[in-house]
């Protein structure tokens, strides 16, 4: 199963059961002078003693006074050093912190997530929680824009859209009930559509409505859900099924929002979909009438084109067809009454459609 399927299934469970299993709050409320270094405040304690106490806020000071400097390579190997030596200190989260920040000073998205992603897994209670969210999907939504993501410190890079799915469901996870989930089904569906993989995109819109229905973005999540489905429809000879979809979801949003600014995008859609279902039904009539003289058949079409949008000129035409069926038909339930024969309907015509 792909990675961003996993996510999206089991990523909130996974994320609400690290809870259970990681130590209480570690973040502190670290402050950075450059004359003082840094220090601790609000009574927090640094979860060391002695030596390793002194010697991981010596590596901390190092680092940041490397970083200050522009020396980041001096300070990542120095936060690291914190990291792998310390992980149970409060120094910990605070070095993975601002080496993110170090990589995206690089360009080095990807790993400045990475960073950050360390945070949220290792250090849930973490005071800055909501920040490291926020820059995750900062990131993501700078991949999804064009940033070119460095590998190297002196390479450019090279554009990679892609990755940004990954990431936004990542965000989704890490935080399903956070104010940047359903900024992040948004943003997916919009990197999906920018791609041109619209029922992924239609995938992203669905969850994002059931998951988030009190939203503010749902409005914009159901008109770009019909928008997606109407994306999908290649026009009145083809299967109506999207056709129908994006009507369902064009009349829900009329209904739900009447007062939204879209309201006019969403009225003309849906009767751009409504003129495609009749015209469909219109042309299925028709091939009954004319290559099938099947007349009952053609009745039930053009009465479903009348239905579907009643006052256009599909309908129109729809109703002097079904004047001419009804005569016919009429006529031959009077020659079979015993009355005069009706007339020979013209003989039926040799072309074939592909609609079936």
């Amino acid at each position: 199963m792909p990675l961003s399927a996993v996510l999206r299934r089991f990523g909130p469970l996974l994320a609400a059961a690290a809870l259970l299993f990681l130590p209480a709050r570690l973040a502190a409320d670290l402050v950075w002078t450059p004359e003082g270094g840094w220090k601790m405040e609000g009574g927090v304690i640094s979860g060391l003693s002695g030596e390793e106490s002194r010697n991981a806020l010596q590596l901390m000071n190092k680092a940041r006074t490397a970083e200050d400097k522009g020396h980041y390579s001096s300070a990542l190997s120095s936060y690291a050093k914190v990291t792998k030596r310390y992980p149970n200190s409060v120094y910990a989260p605070e070095a993975f912190y601002r080496s993110a920040y170090i990589r995206l000073a690089r360009h080095q998205y990807i790993k400045a997530f990475q960073a950050f992603q360390q945070i949220v897994l290792r250090y849930p209670n973490t005071s800055k929680f909501n920040q490291v969210i926020g820059e995750q999907y900062r990131i993501a939504t700078a991949l999804l824009d064009g940033a070119r993501n460095r590998g190297w410190m002196i390479l450019p890079g090279f554009k990679n859209r892609e990755a940004a799915i990954g990431l936004f469901e990542q965000v989704q996870a890490n935080a399903p009930y956070g104010e940047y989930a359903p900024l992040s089904l948004m943003s997916e569906a919009k990197g999906f559509q920018t791609f041109g993989e619209y029922e992924e995109s239609i995938d992203a819109l669905d969850r994002m409505i059931n998951t988030y229905p009190k939203s503010l973005l749902t409005p914009d999540a159901y008109l770009k859900l019909a928008q997606g489905y109407a994306a999908l429809v290649e026009g009145p000879n083809y299967d109506q099924t999207s056709t129908k979809e994006a009507i369902t979801y064009f009349q829900d949003f009329v209904i739900l929002y009447p007062g939204d600014p879209n309201i006019a995008a969403a009225e003309k859609g849906l009767a751009q979909m409504k003129g495609v279902l009749a015209e469909s039904k219109l042309r299925v009539a028709d091939y009954y009438l004319k290559y099938r003289m099947n007349y009952k058949a053609a009745r039930v079409f053009y009465n479903e084109a009348i239905t579907d949008y009643p006052d256009s000129v599909v309908a129109t035409h729809a109703r002097a067809q079904l004047a001419k069926v009804d005569a016919i038909l009429a006529a031959q339930e009077k020659a079979a009454a015993g009355g005069p024969a009706a007339p020979a309907p013209p003989p039926p015509k040799k072309k074939h459609f592909l609609f079936f």
